[in-house]
């Protein structure tokens, strides 16, 4: 059972990372949920949440995009639906049928695109796809929002009543507007509503001459609004139809609710799953803003980040336009424990903040930012001791808040456990705080847990340069101008520049000096020599790679001129070959030719054929002669070679068969990328790279610039989407 604690959500700034992801759903309801992600408590829906946000975001390079999932919360109507003897309004109905349309229209997506999407089928597989729901409302309620007039008999009877009244009122009205605008009573306006009522503006002075109801007057009272006697009887019989008109629709509301009730449980499961899938969205743009990939997840204790970057500080600096240093770290069987050291402001903490957050990213269902090549184990534990640790609610001073902290690591502390532990050590007497923090730091490594820590005491560096399975890293600085620069180096501790940096900020030489008289001479040597070696090293390096640089260059010199020299060398024994052909060719002509001569002159044919004779005989005798044995064996040796040529040639098609096929699977267990007009491509054995310009019934002719080619189109490979 997994289980990370909310302090080490909160020391690694989990919740930031969440904030940021919320920022991407389209839901309040998906925004909620996300504020509550913690950790997968098991290994199996791990694994699922990560393969449907690998698929999700694999969607962004296919056509075949995932439909809209957004919608708007239906608590109220589930509370509604739950309570007996209630019932919807038209509006919270079409929100019903809203919610069902999504649902069913993603279902019937991941349904037929399986292929592409297998994980997010598995998981839509278990929301039931109905339409009844969206039939049964759509009966009663029109695409306005209206209950239809054909709801129920009554309901259509009663409304063309309404109707029928409605235009009585409204033609009394209009003769009596047109009979004391003629007589001048009314007011410019000539007309206005008073409680839904149509009314006659009269100018005051005129209120005695209209007959009828008096609804109101105006604010200065110059108006006075009547209703007239003529259109009374229609009003009071308009509204009691009104009325009666708004009770069938309760009837029908209330019936409908019920027939809606048994799918309560239904409705819930379609906002979870829609909210979910909101969440997996959100998930996939966040991973598409970082360039986050899903790393090698192994059975095997290892943790291989390859150009790892802390997901925060790549975001912020992305908006800055600044760059970030990636860093990779490996921590396996063979080396457990790392204790990097180095002065401060190198990186060290944030190189511990970033292994830490990645980890628990991965185990809440998140992409990381690091190399496809990385692989991470799972942790049952992740132990964290980083930043201000002083609890002033418990009145506990930085040192005893981190023993505190340490004794809780002891009883969590297992071969499961990754600790990241900052200035590990600090806050006591560095000879009595430094020897205490050596003995936990052996009870972590004889449980077999993993773990990074970060130091400046020479004792747990020692330590580490002593144990078979931990070792020192340090974060390397220019060694002239002591700047960082944010890259991790295994295998070697790293000095604090204590009295090298205070000189940089111009403390005084003497006081320097005043310093390193008052530490013991083994310490400021010891000191001394791993900043000599890290200076070295620096050195060394740029030297080796300078050399590397020019070895490299040699070598493709060398293969560049043996190339060249076997081309020459072919070239001038074929031209030697030719020569010496040429050369025989010529003699015979010659021969032949002063035959022909001697013929031409003398008329001699015995005399032509005996010499031409001579030449075939010498010719012949050049050649070597076999018997028919000879001649036999000679065939049976070429048989024999042509056939082992034959069974080769066999044995290499039948393994690339097997490289393709194996090759061709690795690509169907791919998300496909359905290919458009426009995109480059390659063919699945090719280098060259060229552009559709036409797809038609399973095959696209491809652009390669000088020429065009017809090719069927699952023998394409993806390489680039067309550009808009």
């Amino acid at each position: 059972m997994i289980r990370i604690s909310k302090k080490t959500l909160d020391d690694l700034e989990f919740d930031t990372i969440l904030n940021q992801v919320a920022e991407y759903c389209n839901t309040d309801l998906g925004k909620s949920k996300v504020a509550l992600i913690v950790p997968y408590s098991t290994k199996e829906r791990l694994h699922i949440a990560l393969q449907e946000v690998f698929e999700y975001k694999s969607s962004f390079l296919n056509d075949a995009r995932i439909p809209n999932h957004g919608f708007d919360s239906i608590n109220k109507e589930i509370q509604l639906l739950n309570i007996q003897n209630t019932f919807l309004e038209a509006s919270n109905l079409k929100r019903l049928v809203s919610i069902s349309a999504t649902t069913n229209e993603l279902l019937h997506f991941f349904r037929k695109n399986e292929e592409h999407y297998p994980t997010l089928y598995q998981t839509s597989s278990k929301v039931y796809f109905t339409k009844e729901i969206i039939n049964l409302i759509e009966i009663v309620i029109d695409k306005f929002g209206e209950v239809k007039d054909n709801a129920s008999s009554k309901l259509l009877v009663l409304r063309k009543e309404i109707n029928s009244i409605q235009g009585k009122l409204n033609g009394s009205f209009g003769k009596d507007l047109s009979k004391y605008n003629s007589l001048g009573y009314l007011d410019e306006i000539k007309e206005s509503v008073v409680d839904n009522r149509r009314v006659l503006a009269v100018a005051a002075m005129y209120r005695r001459k209209v007959k009828g109801a008096i609804m109101g007057n105006s604010k200065t009272g110059s108006i006075v609004y009547i209703e007239p006697e003529a259109t009374l009887k229609y009003s009071r019989e308009l509204s009691n139809l009104k009325y009666e008109e708004r009770e069938e629709i309760v009837k029908i509301l209330k019936e409908l609710t019920n027939r809606l009730r048994p799918f309560i449980d239904l409705l819930q499961q379609y906002q979870e799953y829609l909210s979910d899938i909101d969440i997996v969205s959100a998930k996939s743009k966040y991973a598409g803003l970082l360039n986050a990939v899903l790393p090698k997840i192994t059975e095997n204790r290892e943790l291989t980040l390859k150009d790892a970057y802390h997901p925060l500080l790549y975001r912020a600096n992305k908006i800055k336009n600044e760059k970030t240093h990636p860093q990779t770290i490996t921590l396996d069987q063979n080396n457990k424990i790392i204790v990097i050291s180095g002065p401060n402001a190198g990186g060290k903490s944030i190189t511990l903040k970033t292994i830490g957050l990645l980890q628990v990213m991965l185990q809440s269902g998140m992409l990381i930012p690091v190399h496809e090549y990385s692989r991470m184990c799972l942790f049952d534990v992740i132990l964290t001791d980083i930043g201000d640790n002083q609890s002033i609610e418990n009145h506990l001073s930085t040192y005893s808040y981190r023993l505190k902290n340490m004794n809780y690591f002891l009883r969590k502390c297992n071969d499961k456990t990754l600790f990241l532990i900052d200035e590990f050590g600090t806050g006591s007497d560095p000879e009595l705080g430094g020897a205490l923090a050596e003995a936990f730091l052996e009870v972590f490594y004889e449980r077999g847990s993993f773990g990074i820590i970060t130091t400046h005491y020479a004792n747990l560096k020692m330590l580490a340069n002593e144990l078979p399975n931990m070792s020192n890293a340090n974060m390397l600085f220019d060694s002239k101008t002591l700047e960082p620069l944010f890259k991790l180096h295994l295998g070697e501790a790293g000095s604090s520049f204590t009295f090298e940096v205070a000189q940089k900020n111009g403390i005084p030489y003497s006081l320097i000096n005043k310093a390193k008289k008052k530490v013991e001479r083994g310490k400021i040597r010891f000191d001394k020599s791993i900043a000599n070696l890290q200076k070295e090293r620096s050195k060394l390096q740029k030297t080796t790679a300078g050399l590397k640089t020019k070895e490299q260059k040699a070598e493709e010199e060398k293969e560049r001129l043996e190339k060249t020299n076997q081309r020459i060398q072919r070239k001038l024994e074929s031209y030697q070959e030719l020569y010496d052909s040429n050369q025989r060719m010529i003699y015979l002509g010659q021969k032949i030719d002063d035959l022909s001569e001697k013929y031409f002159n003398n008329k001699k044919k015995r005399e032509l054929i005996n010499e031409f004779i001579k030449i075939v005989e010498v010719e012949n005798s050049k050649r070597k002669k076999q018997s028919a044995k000879q001649r036999t064996a000679e065939k049976a040796k070429t048989k024999k070679i042509i056939n082992e040529v034959k069974e080769k040639v066999q044995v290499i098609r039948k393994k690339k068969k097997e490289e393709k096929k194996k090759e061709e699977r690795i690509i169907a267990s791919k998300p496909k990328v359905i290919l458009t007009i426009g995109d480059r491509v390659r063919m699945i054995d090719g280098k060259s790279v060229g552009t559709i310009d036409t797809i038609e019934k399973g095959k696209a002719v491809v652009n390669y610039g000088i020429f065009t080619t017809n090719v069927a189109v699952d023998q394409l490979e993806f390489v680039e989407r067309k550009k808009k």
